[in-house]
């Protein structure tokens, strides 16, 4: 799971055979998510807000929602009527959903039966608020469950999930590999967001090596350099052209504080940052 926290000096996150339990502390826990399986995420206490940059879901206390592989999405986790964000967040791999269709007698689905795309707020069910209430005894770091206890758990989640919509069927249970995706459109939609080249390489549908080999017929800059000079080109667009200031800039290009930022355009434009407004 690919999760950026911007900041969070109060944050705790345990990790229970791919069950997290996770407190937010204070209300800066605006977090960038991509998550490469499929998860359910329930607020315990507190409430999370979802926004994928089309539309916002809000999630409040005792409510569950389903977030889809690779699905990019910006979370918010506050504080409310008193209470501290806490949330179960139950993240279903490749490896466990195919353990999972050995097992299970699915129901046949038409060929065209749609799959689930969108973060997605779950009804609240007896079988989703039991599962979420027998686990809210691990919140207490003292108490660690043992790993097959957790595998039920999951489980018991994927069940509620099938249970809830017959197009979980097709969206969970479907191993098909990404097709390969182009490289440079990828980059240019979404160079804002801070990748490792493992990340790269699995969005764009490809192994490691395969995407270092391929990058390299496109640019004679390694990824990691050619995101850096994209967000300086947006970043002086965005100041020359629009106006903007750096202390809004930078952070909205992806850079991660404004010295860093600094640094990199001057060694970039040969100025600093303030020359762009002379």
């Amino acid at each position: 799971m690919n999760t950026q926290i911007n900041p969070a000096p109060m944050t705790v996150i345990f990790n229970y055979n791919n069950i997290f339990f996770s407190f937010f502390y204070d209300d800066e826990s605006g977090c960038i998510h991509r998550s490469h399986e499929y998860a359910m995420n329930y607020v315990y206490s507190g409430e999370m807000l979802l926004d994928n940059g089309k539309e916002q879901i809000h999630v409040g206390k005792g409510e569950c929602v389903f977030i889809p592989r690779d699905h990019h999405i910006t979370m918010y986790k506050k504080t409310c009527d008193g209470e501290r964000y806490c949330g179960i967040f139950l993240s279903f791999t490749r490896k466990f959903l195919r353990e999972m269709y050995g097992k299970l007698e699915l129901p046949k689905m038409a060929a065209d039966t749609p799959k689930i795309e969108q973060a997605l707020r779950l009804p609240k069910t007896a079988e989703i608020t039991s599962l979420f209430a027998s686990m809210t005894p691990y919140f207490d770091p003292n108490v660690k469950p043992q790993d097959d206890f957790m595998h039920l758990k999951l489980q018991e989640g994927l069940l509620a999930l099938l249970h809830i919509d017959n197009r979980f069927v097709p969206t969970l249970f479907d191993f098909n590999e990404a097709w390969k995706i182009d490289i440079l459109e990828f980059m240019n939609a979404n160079y804002m967001y801070e990748f490792s080249l493992e990340e790269l390489a699995h969005y764009t549908g490809r192994s490691l090596a395969t995407f270092k080999r391929d990058f390299k017929k496109l640019s004679d800059l390694t990824p990691e350099k050619w995101l850096i000079r994209k967000r300086l080109e947006v970043a002086y667009q965005l100041m020359k052209e629009g106006g903007k200031r750096i202390s809004d800039v930078y952070a909205e290009v992806g850079f991660k504080n404004p010295s860093h930022f600094s640094t990199a355009f001057k060694r970039q434009y040969g100025v600093p940052p303030t020359a762009v407004y002379a």
